[in-house]
């Protein structure tokens, strides 16, 4: 009995002390985790720099918080989960060459320098998604997020941007090589559920999840890359263009200048059809009734119509003259009318659009910029639009424009966008017209920082399509975005 009195005394008085005792609350730094809340809040967003009261003088870039640091700044996104090597933030935080690229001014501007520890913790951080103090990784929420994918032709990767912001929020590595895959062209499937890319170094598709952007697997595009032949004469590089049918089941793929023709299944993920033979083909594009696939040559007057069994193939040639592949309209890219009786394509050597009436192959010609190359549809405005990335005659001082085609009479409109702009997609839920601007000439703008890649990086630039006027916002991207498609 002692002993237990004795033992109930020690365990009351323990109860008494401990329940004295103040919690210690633990410090939340703007919603990031700890160590790094540590370093961004004590470094970064202080006053004169990256906070709420300064940040509209620092590249509009405000740290306060996990949550407005992907807010974005005025150049874009400067973190992008999962991928420090695309985060510009590391580039001007970091004074060590070891641990990648390195951007002037150091920040914290006119500052001690961070550690190579604390860089290296951000840098492990970002690549682990970012997360806030909770474990949140931005923009991770939601599987059926509207989004936009971007090919960049100079560092193997894809941005992938959030429709609602506008911002680019993933940069995803294609393609199979160390390097030099250089991605083409990327699209999404009708059903939005994968997007696909081809590269110009490579005889394969690549295949991605739009849900989380994850990686799928490769399709072979010939039958050397198949592994059914070993004649190098079956095999084929420059894989440029493509067009998904509407069931999202297949895709028909050509190369240039090889002059090749893949039928491919790609829930399958396998090789249908192969041919060869058609000269310097390029843009292609299904009928409505997906049994015929125009394909263009790029070098010459005409495009191909092949039957999708690839048994027949006819020529429509696009102007009032033989055949040739003298360079003479040099077709770039095909686009189908909405009610499918016209293929609408771009002429970049005569520097105009002809539409091609199916029905009876009368051609009506329409001028735009100098070289014109994508185009694309807007059934909001209904009216198709056109870059142009070499006119420097339309407006002074501009390099390249974009060419507004009504639907109806074909009447143009012209506005310059951004610098050698390329690719351009339509977001009809926000009225927006995505621009890319190449910018690879050295006369174009300065990037505001360095690539991983070399080369300069380009821009996506944007227009309010209700009044076809640029908005004024531009954000930074790897080194020539190419080509940008719409998820469905």
């Amino acid at each position: 009995m002692k002993f237990f009195l004795q033992y109930l005394f020690c365990l009351l008085t323990a109860l008494l002390i401990f329940s004295c005792r103040k919690d210690v609350a633990k410090i939340n730094r703007g919603n990031y985790p700890d160590q790094i809340g540590k370093i961004i809040v004590n470094s970064c967003a202080v006053e004169g720099c990256h906070n709420a009261a300064s940040s509209e003088a620092a590249a509009g870039y405000n740290l306060d918080t996990w949550e407005s640091m992907f807010l974005g700044a005025n150049s874009g996104s400067p973190v992008i989960p999962y991928n420090s090597k695309f985060s510009s933030l590391c580039y001007f935080i970091n004074t060590y060459p070891e641990l990648g690229t390195q951007n002037k001014p150091t920040m914290p501007l006119n500052g001690r320098a961070l550690s190579s520890a604390q860089v290296q913790s951000v840098k492990d951080w970002i690549d682990a998604g970012a997360p806030d103090i909770n474990g949140k990784v931005m923009w991770a929420n939601d599987p059926f997020r509207k989004k936009l994918y971007a090919t960049n032709q100079g560092c193997d990767v894809v941005t992938v941007f959030d429709a609602e912001t506008q911002l680019p929020i993933r940069f995803i590595r294609v393609g199979r090589k160390a390097s030099a895959n250089t991605p083409h062209q990327v699209r999404v499937s009708p059903d939005g559920k994968y997007w696909y890319v081809l590269f110009v170094n490579d005889n394969v598709m690549q295949k991605f999840r739009c849900s989380d952007d994850s990686y799928v697997g490769d399709i072979p595009l010939t039958p050397f890359a198949a592994g059914i032949s070993t004649d190098p004469q079956n095999d084929a590089l420059n894989w440029n263009t493509f067009v998904i049918t509407k069931d999202s089941r297949l895709a028909y793929c050509v190369s240039w200048p090889d002059g090749k023709l893949a039928k491919v299944d790609l829930s399958q993920m396998k090789l249908l059809n192969f041919i060869g033979g058609l000269g310097s083909a390029h843009a292609v594009v299904l009928n409505n009734n997906e049994d015929i696939v125009y394909v263009a040559a790029q070098t010459g007057n005409f495009i191909t119509a092949i039957d999708t069994a690839f048994s027949s193939a006819t020529d429509i040639v696009l102007e009032n003259a033989n055949k040739n592949t003298s360079s003479s309209l040099d077709p770039h890219d095909m686009i189908l009318s909405p009610d499918g009786n016209n293929l609408l394509i771009t002429c970049q050597r005569s520097n105009e659009v002809r539409a091609l009436k199916l029905a009876d192959q009368t051609v009506r010609v329409i001028p735009t910029g100098t070289y014109p190359q994508e185009i694309i549809y807007s059934k909001n405005t209904n009216a198709y639009y056109v870059s142009c990335p070499d006119d420097t005659s339309s407006f002074a001082g501009a390099h390249g424009t974009v060419v507004k085609i009504e639907a109806v009479g074909y009447t143009t409109t012209k506005i310059k966008c951004g610098f050698q702009p390329h690719g351009i997609a339509v977001d009809e839920s926000k009225n927006l017209l995505y621009v890319l601007s190449r910018n690879i000439l050295s006369k174009g703008p300065a990037p505001h920082h360095t690539s991983e890649c070399t080369g300069r990086n380009g821009f996506i630039n944007f227009v309010d399509l209700n009044t076809f006027t640029p908005l004024r916002k531009r954000y930074e991207l790897s080194v020539d975005p190419y080509f940008i498609f719409s998820r469905p």
